[in-house]
């Protein structure tokens, strides 16, 4: 498995915003052949700061995700919101298989 943990942090006035986009992004991304998981979260203390938690059946498969139009659309809409430029950390998932 190939997970990648994306840190978003979004200006107060984009916090709806951005969660729509998201939504739309999630809805998706989680019938891409290769999505095994797609979560979106949000701060309980700090509203403005997001995780996305993206898991697919290997890198290749996460690669053919930046390349779909569900992805683009978000990527493109969401960039101006961000108090910074998202981070994304990428990770082998061990467990479970």
């Amino acid at each position: 498995m190939h997970v990648t943990i994306v840190y978003v942090t979004v200006k107060k006035e984009h916090i709806d915003d951005f969660i729509e986009a998201s939504r739309l992004n999630h809805e998706g991304s989680v019938k891409e052949p290769g999505n095994r998981r797609f979560d979106v979260v949000q701060s309980t203390e700090d509203p403005t700061r997001f995780v996305l938690f993206e898991t697919y059946v290997n890198g290749e498969e996460a690669a053919r995700h930046k390349q779909t139009e569900h992805y683009l659309r978000w990527r493109d809409t969401v960039g101006d919101w961000m108090v910074e430029p998202r981070k994304g950390v990428s990770y082998t998932g061990l467990y479970p298989k």
